[in-house]
């Protein structure tokens, strides 16, 4: 079938069977005489509401007086994040389907008609379940509706294909090739600053979903008494928990929140942080049993270690990434590495904690919201405030972790200024053999990666363990493994034989070098130099390179 159709399909089949999920839940409570008043009819259109604000979708509420509520109007935008997965997984699912289907540059076809389908259905479902005392926006349910599928479909393409250029059809790595070496180090940088504040975000929320679990564990007394308070029996019961785990991601960004130390509001009047908790009237929600006391003794801050430990697992991250530039930039504008290690370290991690604290804010935002209904129109966490403490902490968790690291992984805390003792030529002409081995180590590494070995740290140490025991097996033109002769116009003196491929050895073994051997503590270590770099011209001398 044509791919703007097949995109139409796929992505439909997600709203279809998204409403399905929700209807069938509200439907399973209506069997069990949940809602009495509420009707077959009702329990289609309350369905319909759900799957509208788990989409995003904000709500326009309008009470009639007579129902004893002191609001009669309002918006209800307090997302249960927990049903907006559900979509999310679906459209995951279906982006890996439209990527498998299609050639290099051809996602975008079914791609946009899908997401144009489900624009329509959004928009329809507004117009169709608006009636009663709640109504949806047609513009707001056609375009909110697409974030979680959009991204989540590209998510899941993206998984399949494993590069930009097989989605978009535009050959990035082609550009960054044509650019200087320091541009092609600031964007390994900044992609693996962005990587390691996407990891202590997750590891932060994380840790906010462990200590809601511990907090649920401790209190669960208190959780049994508030469902026979409500004596609503098992279909209210059962009501009641399929809402509380719609919303449990937003209560695990509550207590992440927390954690920070810049707490969360349960309506207006009541405040729940480190420091203590303003109490004030709560909804009978079992789950908000679980809340803090109201006072905390004086060791509850210690949880702010949370974050900082999140901290120190993204710096830890990104130093096993190897894509540490602005060190290796810094060491080469000024040898005193007593300055630019610790200089380097903070703007790394004031880097990391900019991008994770962004992240949770973002969250706080989609956890944040109002139900429309009395007190209860500020409910959540404040994002700015989130960003800030988050940020902080992690920040200094990741400089923590970007210290410990080396130790962690068996390695000199940073590496020495370069000079005459690693044994490199200092002279321009030495510089320029040195430019020239780590290119045609680059070179090296990104064959190896589209031939699936193994990575270049280790590859790296496997060749030099292996040169050191068998002098022999660098030689292009010596004698093999197997002490048969080879001559240099047996294959290409790049191209390893498929002994060597076999047998693990890295892939520069065979090629010649040129230059001296980087030292132990050679500042331009290979991973480094990550990118896929052009190999070396035959040439002494390699213009558009920068001098150090």
């Amino acid at each position: 079938m044509p791919l703007w159709l097949q995109g139409v399909l796929e992505l439909g089949s997600v709203a279809v069977v998204s409403y399905l999920v929700v209807l069938l839940t509200v439907l399973m409570v209506w069997l069990a005489d949940g809602f009495d008043t509420l009707g077959l009819a009702g329990g289609f259109v309350l369905s319909g509401h759900v799957w509208l604000l788990a989409h995003l979708t904000p709500l326009q509420v309008a009470l009639d007086p007579g129902a004893g509520l002191p609001a009669t109007t309002g918006t209800l935008n307090l997302v249960p994040l927990g049903l907006t997965l559900v979509p999310f997984a679906l459209a995951w699912h279906a982006g890996r389907r439209l990527a498998r289907a299609c050639w290099e540059g051809q996602f975008w076809q079914p791609y946009l008609s899908g997401l144009a389908a489900y624009s329509a259905f959004g928009a329809g479902a507004a117009m169709l379940f608006s009636r009663g005392e709640v109504s949806a926006s047609p513009a707001a349910a056609a375009v909110f509706p697409l974030v979680p599928v959009a991204l989540g479909g590209f998510v899941g393409a993206y998984r399949v294909s494993r590069s930009l250029p097989g989605l978009i059809g535009v050959n990035a790595a082609a550009w960054v090739e044509r650019t200087s070496q320091y541009s092609r180090w600031a964007g390994s940088y900044v992609w693996a600053v962005l990587r390691a504040g996407f990891v202590a975000a997750v590891a932060g929320v994380g840790a906010g979903a462990a200590l809601l679990a511990a907090a649920l564990f401790w209190n669960w007394n208190d959780v049994v008494g508030v469902y026979q308070r409500l004596g609503t029996g098992v279909p209210g019961d059962t009501a009641l928990t399929g809402l509380q785990l719609g919303y449990l991601p937003n209560l695990a960004v509550y207590a992440l929140a927390w954690a920070t130390g810049a707490g969360f509001d349960i309506g207006s009047g009541t405040h729940a942080s480190p420091l203590g908790t303003e109490a004030g009237p709560v909804p009978l929600l079992p789950a908000l049993a679980a809340l803090p006391p109201a006072e905390l003794p004086a060791w509850a801050l210690v949880v702010v270690v949370l974050p900082v430990l999140a901290g120190v697992l993204a710096g830890w991250w990104f130093l096993r990434e190897g894509e540490n530039h602005l060190d290796d930039w810094m060491a080469l504008r000024l040898p005193a590495r007593w300055i630019t290690y610790p200089l380097s370290t903070l703007l790394t991690g004031l880097f990391v904690g900019a991008v994770a604290g962004v992240l949770v804010m973002l969250l706080s935002w989609l956890a944040h919201g109002s139900l429309a209904l009395g007190r209860l129109t500020d409910v959540g966490p404040d994002g700015p405030a989130v960003l800030l403490l988050f940020g902080a902490e992690v920040a200094v968790g990741a400089a923590v972790g970007c210290v410990v690291g080396p130790w962690l992984e068996h390695e000199p805390p940073f590496a020495p200024a370069r000079g005459p003792e690693d044994g490199e030529d200092g002279t321009p002409a030495g510089r320029r053999a040195a430019r020239r081995r780590r290119r045609e180590e680059a070179a090296a590494r990104r064959a190896m990666r589209s031939a699936g070995r193994r990575s270049p740290r280790s590859a790296r140490r496997h060749g030099r363990n292996r040169n050191a025991a068998d002098p022999q097996a660098a030689d292009p033109g010596g004698a093999d493994r197997n002490g048969a002769g080879r001559s240099g116009t047996d294959r290409h003196p790049a191209e390893p034989s498929a002994t060597e491929g076999h047998q693990g050895a890295a892939p520069w073994a065979a090629q010649p070098r040129t230059g001296a051997a980087p030292g132990p503590g050679d500042a331009f270590d290979g991973d480094a130099f990550d990118v896929d770099a052009a190999p070396a011209a035959s040439s002494a001398d390699a213009p558009g390179l920068p001098e150090r």
